[in-house]
Parts: C-alpha cells; sequence; structure tokens
C-alpha cells in the first residue's frame, strides 16, 4: 500500500509520516511540488534516512543520487518527453521508476521500464474537488492488456471502497486524501492496510 504526500504543508506531517511507517506503510510519495531542493533534502532527511528505501521522489530526481534514494516517480508529462536511453540509464543504476496515467489505454502503452502505475482518479478525488475521472475506469479495466506493470488505484480511495477496487482488478492502492484529509489519518491508514492485506 502506498500512502502520497499533501502537496503543500500539513500540521504535525513528519510525526504523522513517522506512525504511518511504524505501522507498516510500504511506500510514501513525496510530492511537494513547490519545495525546492533545500527544502525536499530537509523533508527527506527529517523523516530519516533510514527510511531510504520507502520514499518515493516526485521531484527534484537529482537528489536520488546525492541522498541514495533508489525509487523515482515521472508525471505523465515528464514521461511522455523522457528520453529511452535516461530510461535505460536508471534501469543501469538500479533505480525504481512508477508513473502517473488517467486511461487504461496509457497505462497499456507504457515502456517495461516501470516497476507500477497509478491509474486515476478511480473514484471522485477526496483531495480536489470535482476532480473525478470522465470514464468509468472499472469498465475501463477490462481492456487491461499490460501485466508487466503494476497497475495501483489512486483517487479516493478510503476504506469503504478498497474491496471492490482489488475485486476489480487493481493489484495495489495509494491513499492521498483519506490520510491528510481527515482528523483519522492512522486509524483511517490501518484499516485500510488491514482490508488491502486481507487480498
Amino acid at each position: 500500500m502506498i500512502v502520497i504526500t499533501h502537496p503543500t504543508a500539513v500540521a504535525n506531517e513528519i510525526n504523522t509520516i513517522h506512525e504511518l511507517l511504524e505501522h507498516g506503510l510500504e511506500l510514501l510519495h513525496i510530492r511537494k511540488p513547490e519545495f525546492s531542493a533545500i527544502e525536499m533534502e530537509k523533508f527527506v532527511k527529517a523523516i530519516g534516512l533510514e527510511f531510504l528505501n520507502k520514499l518515493v521522489v516526485h521531484h527534484h530526481h537529482h537528489l536520488a543520487e546525492d541522498l541514495g534514494i533508489i525509487r523515482l516517480h515521472l508525471s505523465e508529462k515528464e514521461r511522455k518527453e523522457i528520453s529511452t536511453e535516461k530510461l535505460y540509464e536508471y534501469n543501469e543504476r538500479r533505480i525504481r521508476l512508477s508513473t502517473s496515467t488517467h486511461s487504461i489505454e496509457g497505462f497499456n502503452h507504457l515502456r517495461l521500464f516501470f516497476q507500477y502505475a497509478f491509474l486515476s482518479p478511480v473514484f471522485p478525488s477526496i483531495s480536489k474537488s470535482n476532480y473525478q475521472s470522465e470514464t468509468n475506469l472499472f469498465e475501463d479495466i477490462k481492456n487491461r492488456s499490460n501485466f508487466s506493470t503494476q497497475l495501483v488505484a489512486l483517487g479516493g480511495i478510503s476504506s469503504e471502497n478498497i474491496d471492490k477496487t482489488i475485486k476489480a482488478g487493481f493489484d495495489d492502492i495509494a491513499l492521498l486524501g483519506t490520510i491528510w484529509n481527515t482528523e483519522n489519518s492512522i486509524q483511517n491508514f490501518k484499516s485500510c492496510q488491514q482490508i488491502a492485506l486481507s487480498y
């Protein structure tokens, strides 16, 4: 199971991240689009260098090598612009890549360099108002032809709909709003984790 940081600062964020990691969080995506490279480095170090293998960086990818981070996330735009040579370079350095998609067609056409990809928004977003898919992704997933890349559901995921999501054919789930836009972050995480681990 994956948790994505809130794009802006959140009260007690580092403490919450530590609690999530203590409760078995597998991967934390650090998505802070407004952060400078210096702020990103401080944020990673505040989480703790002992957790580097669980961190995925969305921005300032050059920091990965400096800090020893082995996981990078490419946005849809970055993925379309990156050269095959660069992807091979990441592969040779054993950097694990993930990316974002917004249609099953986009997911099906991913190159083999990506370990997993988000498909979103599966449900109306909790963190972004009026953000939902233009098509029914639960119908679209029936046309999945890419089984080399793990398919991760993102968007509106909560304990109420994880069961439906996994049964529909998603390999994993990613949480954002149900963690950062509620008062019960850790309890929500544990509830989601319990359901996800039952599969």
